[in-house]
């Protein structure tokens, strides 16, 4: 069975598991990493002859493997990953982690079982078939584990990391095109664990030269190691302060590079520390001396070639703060250099909570550059645990609509310089000087709270639904007086109203359309997945079209759609795609037994159980749910055992009905129920006793028909519950005789295409909700005018003084 992203994820957070009483996450990361490349460095060996990485005799991880239980397996794990790193010089980079310290992994036994352990786990993954230029899951993993030691790591360790969706964005407007050249350089001079290079370079089809400069050690070493295991052997990573001490120069100048993405430390105040030669870098002005962001980007913009481009991530304060920065921001924007500006959420980075902005450098034509074209994306996140995240659907818009230079209302617009220098704004570049995003403003209407009627408008504000549905205004609404209109139907019935309507019927039905026609083009493409399928190309390539084909949807947001199918993607489908590839079609659809290992902490949710007690074997079906299984198949039997459900749950209801109707005071039971809860075992020995004392006549006969009501309610369980293990038993066997074309049907059509086209429905959903809530509160919001107010009033007055009268209070 190949190894699913979701399995690797779990298996790795165990292998944290081992390791977190012992220390933070900024440390044991150094472990866990080191672990994850010696495994997969060994494996690649094994499956490719020509790997740059040579796995010596005594430095592999299955010397590793060997040492579990060993009592001296600290210090040999030591050693083995020494012979590994002397082999391909990678000293003081792969070999910073001490696997002996007692303070960290415990003494003894505690540390034999501990490495013991965390070997284990990393024995049972297997990244022979893991591919860095294809289906990256190993790089997957790394960004996964990256992300968790960030997280949990917190403000003052966190900054190694940039979060990948934030990456990707970088990556994909800082100007690389299909036709970008390979011998293209690119350039991170605060590059941490390299993930944002990496990302970088997944953007250039015919791959970019990289250099990078990190400050940490540790953090450098990981850089490193995230390097070659990605495949990038001939990288050029160089430690040191890059404001400092820049490694990359020419003589007195900075060598210069076609590309450069950074995300720098935020306002640093001790940049200047150590500066001996600024080499030409502040010709436009000294930043702040405790205020180092300016410092970073004048950097980058010097170390671009005449025609390089850079996208910078920076605080928001870089684009208001007055004095030397304001000075420095006015030359960048009189000579061209800044492109564009993108507004990002809050709460994305781990180093900070704070807002933070794209700058996008691009020296190539510069001078001919009339605007700078800004985007407000501050809104469009989901939180995730205490942080914020881009989703897939919000990466795509920044994207497409920064390389497109769409003007979206309230979204993005490119700002002339006339206005940027205009003495109001006076180059302040702060986005809401220049884009409004704040949400309309949902004013009362006093004369309809006086008079009566809905105000026309805040039905004019629908609009976008009377286009899509023309009669359905005439339908929901009748004309008040001039500017008011009152709801033809009652509150209630308005959902009804809308769903029935032959106009949104026929919009639910084109959307399902679209749906199809999408899913009916790439059909034989999923159908023909192979070893050979690279998955990021594929979900790219049928995501950019299921977006491209509700692209003039109305009402619809064509990037809701796409976060539909996304969502699905990185939670099921990638998966079942990987398993197919790996495992092919038939091998994949087999059951299997579920995993059960107490002593790992690994314990699987069956999706089928066959038998009961100690005999029953559990399974686990990877590709194709039972449920599919049985909707195709075995519809019938469900029905019946359904049915047979039913008549149970029916039957325990009778016995609680029965209990509770006679267990109130004075009930024919009430004293039965004294002894406790009525069982059947106790109602059966109550009865007993009764006749043997023939005291009460009604009682045996209430305690004779609840027996019966057990009685049968346990025969409508049994029959239940045999017809539901024949259906489980039918489902399995029905496994093993699926043909390789039922298999494809089940998971193309019944799970893909089914689901999808459900999650999309889900948004036309969405939309009528949004429509049906918003006129019920309007409708409810001026039911009732003052004057009505003014009549109930008074007739709660009257009544209240009634009451008065009749107590005798004046």
């Amino acid at each position: 069975m190949a190894l699913k992203k979701s399995d690797l994820y779990s298996s790795l957070w165990r292998s944290c598991d081992e390791l977190r009483g012992g220390m933070d996450a900024s440390q044991y990361k150094d472990y866990i990493l080191t672990l994850l490349f010696v495994k997969y460095v060994t494996d690649k060996s094994k499956s490719d002859p020509n790997s740059l990485i040579d796995v010596p005799v005594g430095g592999s991880f299955d010397d590793m493997v060997s040492l579990k239980g060993d009592k001296e397996i600290g210090d040999r794990i030591n050693k083995i990953i020494g012979k590994l790193a002397e082999a391909n010089g990678l000293e003081k980079v792969i070999d910073l982690a001490d696997f002996n310290d007692e303070e960290k992994l415990g003494k003894g036994k505690e540390m034999q079982d501990r490495l013991s352990k965390l070997v284990t786990i990393f024995a049972d993954l297997d990244f022979r078939g893991s591919r860095a230029e294809g289906d990256d899951l190993l790089g997957d993993a790394y960004e996964y584990l990256m992300r968790h030691f960030a997280t949990e790591s917190g403000k003052s360790k966190g900054q190694f990391y940039t979060p990948a969706e934030v990456s990707r964005v970088l990556a994909k407007i800082v100007g690389i095109r299909a036709d970008t050249r390979q011998d293209h350089t690119v350039y991170d001079p605060t590059c941490g664990s390299g993930s944002l290079l990496l990302k970088v370079v997944d953007e250039a089809p015919r791959g970019l030269t990289i250099y990078g400069q990190e400050k940490d050690n540790a953090t450098w070493a990981l850089a490193q190691m995230n390097m070659i295991l990605h495949g990038y052997e001939d990288r050029d990573i160089r430690k040191g302060d890059t404001i400092t001490s820049p490694q990359f120069t020419q003589g007195s100048r900075l060598q210069t590079f076609d590309f450069a993405v950074a995300n720098p430390p935020f306002s640093t105040k001790s940049w200047r520390n150590g500066l001996e030669n600024d080499y030409g870098r502040f010709d436009f002005g000294w930043p702040p001396e405790k205020n180092g962001d300016y410092a970073f980007l004048l950097h980058i913009l010097k170390s671009l070639k005449s025609n390089g481009k850079a996208a910078v991530i920076l605080p928001h304060g870089v684009l208001f703060r007055s004095h030397a920065e304001a000075n420095i921001r006015k030359e960048l924007l009189r000579r061209g250099y800044v492109k564009g500006i993108v507004g990002l959420p809050a709460n994305l980075f781990y180093g900070t909570g704070i807002p933070a902005c794209i700058i996008v450098l691009d020296k190539e034509n510069a001078q001919a550059r009339t605007g700078v074209f800004m985007i407000d994306a501050s809104k469009g996140f989901i939180k995730d645990g205490n942080k914020n995240r881009l989703r897939s659907q919000d990466i795509h818009k920044i994207v497409d609509v920064f390389n497109k230079q769409i003007e979206i209302e309230h979204y993005s617009r490119m700002v002339p310089f006339h206005e940027i220098d205009d003495p109001k704004n006076d180059y302040n570049l702060n986005i809401p000087r220049y884009i409004d995003s704040s949400e309309t403003e949902d004013i009362q209407d006093l004369h309809a709270h006086l008079h009566g009627g809905i105000p026309d408008r805040d039905l004019d504000a629908l609009n976008g639904y009377w286009e899509a549905f023309p009669s359905l205004r005439a339908t929901l609404f009748k004309p008040n007086r001039r500017g008011y209109s009152d709801l033809a139907v009652v509150v209630a019935e308005v959902h009804q109203a809308v769903l029935e309507s032959d106009e949104f019927q026929k919009f639910a039905m084109d959307v399902r359309g679209r749906v199809d026609d999408w899913f009916a083009v790439h059909r034989p493409v999923l159908q023909a997945l192979n070893p050979d399928t690279v998955p990021k190309d594929l979900i790219a390539c049928i995501g950019d079209d299921l977006l491209a084909r509700f692209k003039n949807t109305p009402l619809l947001d064509e990037y809701d759609v796409y976060e539909q199918l996304m969502t699905y993607w990185h939670g099921v489908m990638h998966d079942d795609v990987f398993l197919i590839m790996n495992d092919g079609w038939c091998e994949a659809a087999k059951p299997r037994k579920t995993i059960e290992d107490r002593e790992r902490k690994l314990s699987e949710t069956p999706d089928l159980v066959i038998g009961s007690g100690r005999s029953a074997t559990k399974y686990k079906m990877d590709l194709i749910p039972p449920a599919l299984i049985v909707a195709r198949y075995l519809a019938d039997d469900q029905t019946k055992a359904d049915e047979l459900h039913a008549a149970a749950d029916k039957a325990s209801r009778a016995v609680e009905e029965y209990i509770e109707e006679h267990t109130v005071e004075d009930g024919l039971l009430a004293e039965a129920m004294d002894s406790g809860k009525i069982s059947k075992v106790l109602a059966s020995t109550r009865l007993k006793v009764a006749r043997h004392e023939r005291t009460d006549l009604e009682e045996i006969k209430a305690l004779q028909c609840l027996v019966k009501l057990y009685n049968e309610e346990s025969v409508a369980k049994k029959v239940a519950k045999e017809a539901q293990a024949g259906l489980d038993l039918a489902t399995l066997k029905r496994y093993g005789d699926l043909t390789e074309p039922e298999i494809k049907q089940l998971v193309l059509d019944d799970k893909w295409h089914a689901t999808v086209t459900g999650r999309v429905a889900s948004e036309t959903e969405s939309l009528t909700l949004a429509l049906v809530s918003r006129i019920q509160q309007l409708g409810e919001r001026y039911a009732m005018t003052v004057e009505d107010l003014v009549t109930d009033l008074a007739k709660l007055e009257s009544l209240v003084a009634g009451h008065l009268a009749d107590m005798g209070v004046a």
